[in-house]
């Protein structure tokens, strides 16, 4: 995969996926198989980096195992024989990547396993706390040395000297830990205790382990989430199982059912999931989904509509990322308290959605454990960069269907949990939209008057491709308003007619349900009223999606004041035309002159045309939603002291740069 993908904007999601296997439970069931007694099919397994990881070090630990195929989504099936215990090679090197869901299960069994072993991984591994498991371990008796950073990896475990004193094992930093603790424990022949120190974070995902190992055979007692009861071994196979879709994949595309209209389904999970992320559809339920489900599916819908929250997700922090992502359209600001776990991560994860909701305009406040977003009116075109961090390309990945258009860096990262995301994220995005989005832009903005219009017919005219005057929708749409007598302060009524405009066009004719209205769309008055009628985001949201149609082969020419900030916020190219407001009311003057010349009325000063721009101006740069701004990627042009076929001869200059010619 390229280093970057572009997303473009679309208006909705649809259709039904399957998903991959989960991780958690993949990597928990390989271990568990590999420990017991007899030989293990395991269905579904997980194909992605994390779970190579683990069978690749179940490999050189002796563990034998065979692929017996590949199944849907990507899934593999893998027969495991058992070794029934210990491992069997007590000498071994082990690199294991990034995988957290590998790295402490396997350092708690090989520091039990009797044997001189090496754990290591690549540079963001090493910053990844692993200390409190550590600790624990010693205090069972184990003999592991941090050979680089106290608390860090690497790691150099040699045989233990085990003691039967109760294990305490902090919980509020990760629930690995506890998981690892639990999972190796029946390999020392008798019953262990522990207990844990402080608030366990995660519970859902220890409730998995417990699961899992009861399907091994070995049942755990708890007492609350405070003290457990780990009886002796051995693990013995279950004979078959099969892994479940990975619930916190299933965020993104529930997302997208609601943001995207949907319905959209996920196969491979449901209700009655082991899994705690499974909680996030009730999560979306109260962002204003509707989520049903049934035996092995479950389905999200909605208007695009966010309310707004505040809550504590300490019990779903990998899927609580979907929500904060979801946070950018809410109605107002939303809060994600208790996700401190977020910091100990892939990356440091409240870090990095900081700073790349920032990027997309959002207003962002952090703290150890929380984080609080309000949503930015209009979303900024941005390159979201992802860590290195799987979830971060794939929670970021809905902004498309916000309106926006996203680049996403290194895409390629998603292959730890989910090689074929993007594939399958595409698969629920309508095609024509797709496909259009591949088509080049040059999105031609500016004040009025500045001849933006006349500029973007001529350098269509001379590539050949279509022309956009997006002017002249919203002058249709004043026009429509005051016909039907609505009231042009009322955005949500404005709204309703521009989603019902029947309007065509002509070359310079302008129709309105079939009757030309050229001369009252362009008049002064209408173009007043063109204004007033533009500071509604509703209205501007009605006229999207009509505007974006026009992006058709070979290409597209769009003039109007927000073509390249918001409406083709991906456009190749982006100008800026200006003038002093001098020179813009003398043009507009004279364009007027030359009207009454041909007996048209003009009683306009130019003094009076001065002060209408200014203030114009004015308005269109402080509406709430699209002000008119120099976009940060725009070429500014200033037209003062050029004539027309200069500024055209600039945009083609621009237009080759650029590689559109």
């Amino acid at each position: 995969m390229s280093d970057s993908l572009l997303l473009p904007p679309v208006s909705r999601a649809r259709g039904t996926i399957r998903l991959p296997g989960s991780k958690s439970i993949s990597n928990r069931c390989l271990l568990l198989a590999a420990l017991a007694r007899g030989t293990t099919i395991l269905r579904d397994v997980l194909d992605a980096d994390d779970t190579q990881v683990m069978r690749d070090a179940l490999a050189v630990l002796g563990v034998r195992l065979r692929h017996l195929g590949s199944s849907h989504a990507g899934n593999d099936d893998w027969q495991i024989e058992g070794v029934g215990g210990v491992f069997p090679v007590k000498r071994a090197d082990l690199f294991l990547g990034n995988a957290g869901t590998a790295i402490r299960p396997l350092t708690a069994a090989l520091a039990l396993s009797g044997g001189e072993y090496t754990v290591s991984g690549i540079p963001r591994m090493h910053e990844r706390p692993i200390g409190d498991l550590v600790d624990a371990l010693r205090e069972a008796g184990a003999a592991i040395d941090c050979t680089q950073n106290e608390g860090f990896p690497p790691l150099a475990i040699h045989p233990a000297t085990l003691r039967e004193a109760p294990i305490r094992v902090r919980g509020d930093v990760s629930s690995q830990f506890l998981t690892a603790l639990l999972m190796a424990l029946p390999l020392t022949g008798r019953e262990s205790c522990i207990e844990v120190v402080g608030e366990l974070i995660s519970k859902p995902y220890i409730e998995i382990t417990l699961k899992l190992m009861q399907r091994f055979g070995v049942t755990v007692e708890r007492e609350g989430w405070s003290r457990f009861r780990v009886p002796s071994g051995p693990y013995l196979a279950p004979g078959e199982l099969h892994v479940e879709g990975d619930a916190s994949s299933a965020s993104y595309f529930l997302a997208a059912g609601l943001l995207g209209s949907g319905p959209v389904r996920v196969e491979g999970v449901d209700a009655d999931s082991i899994q705690g992320d499974i909680a996030f559809a009730d999560a979306l339920r109260e962002l204003g989904a509707t989520v049903s489900s049934g035996p092995g599916w479950i389905e999200a819908s909605g208007n695009g509509h966010v309310r707004a929250f505040d809550a504590d997700f300490n019990h779903i922090p990998d899927a609580a990322m979907t929500l904060a992502v979801c946070a950018l359209r809410a109605d107002g600001p939303c809060q994600l308290r208790n996700i401190g776990s977020w910091r100990v991560k892939e990356t440091d994860r409240i870090h990095a959605m900081v700073t790349e909701l920032c990027k997309l305009g959002a207003e962002v406040e952090a703290g150890d454990d929380w984080i609080r977003i309000t949503p930015p009116v209009n979303l900024e075109f941005a390159s979201i960069d992802t860590y290195d961090d799987h979830r971060m390309a794939m929670c970021f990945s809905l902004v498309a269907l916000m309106s926006s258009p996203v680049r996403v860096n290194d895409p390629g990262c998603t292959a730890k949990t989910f090689p074929g995301y993007f594939d399958t994220f595409r698969q629920l995005l309508p095609a024509d939209e797709l496909a259009r989005a591949s088509v080049p832009v040059i999105a031609i903005d500016g004040p009025a008057a500045s001849g933006k219009g006349t500029i973007a017919q001529r350098v269509a005219e001379r590539l050949g491709w279509a022309y956009l005057d997006s002017g002249a929708l919203y002058r249709l749409v004043a026009l429509a308003a005051l016909e039907q007598r609505v009231n042009l302060q009322d955005g949500d009524a404005v709204a309703h007619v521009a989603t019902t405009l029947d309007a065509q066009f002509d070359g310079d004719r302008i129709f309105l349900g079939g009757h030309e209205v050229s001369a009252a769309a362009r008049s002064a008055t209408n173009g007043v009223a063109a204004s007033q009628v533009a500071v509604h985001g509703a209205v501007r949201a009605a006229l999207m999606q009509r505007q974006r149609a026009f992006r058709n082969p070979p290409g597209l020419v769009a003039d109007g004041r927000d073509m390249g900030s918001v409406v083709f916020s991906d456009a190749q190219l982006k100008l800026y035309l200006t003038a002093t407001v001098a020179v813009r009311a003398q043009r507009r003057f004279l364009q007027l002159q030359n009207k009454s010349l041909n007996g048209k009325d003009n009683d306009v000063s130019l003094a009076a045309l001065e002060q209408e721009l200014a203030e114009r101006d004015a308005r269109d740069a402080a509406r709430a939603s699209a002000p008119l701004k120099v976009c940060r990627d725009a070429i500014v042009i200033d037209s003062t002291e050029l004539g027309i076929d200069a500024v055209v001869d600039a945009v083609m200059a621009a237009a080759g740069d650029a590689g559109l010619l």
